[in-house]
């Protein structure tokens, strides 16, 4: 953090608080959106520490409620997102009480950007175990699900990684797929996806099936052929390592072994050894 900004960070945190004038609150949200965002040479752990430690966190949270102004809204979520890449800040912002105005904001009364970063922050607060339960419980899988489906692009590189970070847990497994996670997972790894959101997808549909009755699902939707051309040459190789991490759960089933071979014979690549060797 520039030494200016460590100087004032305080100050600017009070700005946040509802005795603020408008124009000193939205210029405070700006400058600490800014301050927490990635730059050039990656995250400045520093100022995110130190915005947290100012007391920021509490302030942004109230932000995110139906009292604020859209704008408002929005650069709350954003700077709560990027504060939530700091391990110890993603516990506070959760103790904080973010997690059910976050998923809130998803609904379809927010605005596109607003939906962007509450989809970014929750996919950020998705890294933690217990935080993948308190998500889901606050009914954020539904929602995350519908932003998986065409005309969504700017949301879905979010919510596919939130689904993936989401799917780790058991439960959330079953409720991911009852939401109709599966089709749209399935389209997301085709070749023309974006590589983030190719990316996610692929790691949403390996931990989905860890679960039997979704193997079925995966199955149904046509992944085993989109996941054996993602094997393919010309796939980056983190795809393929959770694609390979798939077809080796799916290929539990004979009927679906059976599937994986019919479909590597017309593909370039041995399918079966590239399974093996690629598989987490």
């Amino acid at each position: 953090m520039p030494p200016l900004a460590r100087r004032d960070v305080r100050s600017l945190v009070r700005k946040l608080g509802a005795h603020a004038r408008p124009a000193q609150q939205k210029q405070a949200l700006i400058t600490i959106e800014w301050l927490t965002t990635c730059g050039r040479h990656g995250i400045d752990r520093e100022s995110l520490v130190a915005i947290a430690a100012a007391g920021a966190i509490p302030p942004l949270v109230q932000l995110l409620g139906p009292g604020s102004s859209a704008d408002v809204q929005t650069r709350a979520a954003g700077a709560l997102c990027n504060l939530a890449q700091h391990d110890d800040n993603a516990v506070t912002i959760v103790a904080a009480g973010a997690i059910q105005p976050l998923v809130l904001l998803l609904g379809p009364g927010s605005t596109a950007d607003m939906q962007q970063r509450a989809a970014a922050a929750l996919n950020n607060l998705a890294k933690d175990a217990d935080n993948q339960v308190a998500i889901a419980a606050a009914g954020a899988i539904p929602l995350l699900v519908q932003w998986l489906g065409p005309g969504a692009t700017a949301l879905m590189e979010y919510a596919a990684g939130a689904v993936a970070r989401l799917a780790v847990n058991d439960d959330n497994q079953v409720a991911i797929a009852a939401a109709g996670a599966i089709p749209p997972l399935v389209l997301l790894i085709a070749p023309g996806s974006l590589a983030l959101v190719q990316r996610n997808a692929a790691a949403a549909l390996m931990s989905l099936a860890q679960n039997a009755d979704n193997q079925v699902m995966i199955s149904a939707a046509g992944a085993i052929t989109a996941m054996v051309q993602l094997l393919g040459p010309g796939s980056d190789d983190l795809p393929k390592r959770f694609a390979a991490t798939a077809l080796k759960f799916l290929a539990y089933s004979n009927k679906n072994r059976a599937a994986i071979v019919a479909a590597s014979a017309s593909a370039d690549v041995d399918v079966l050894k590239e399974m093996e060797r690629l598989a987490i």
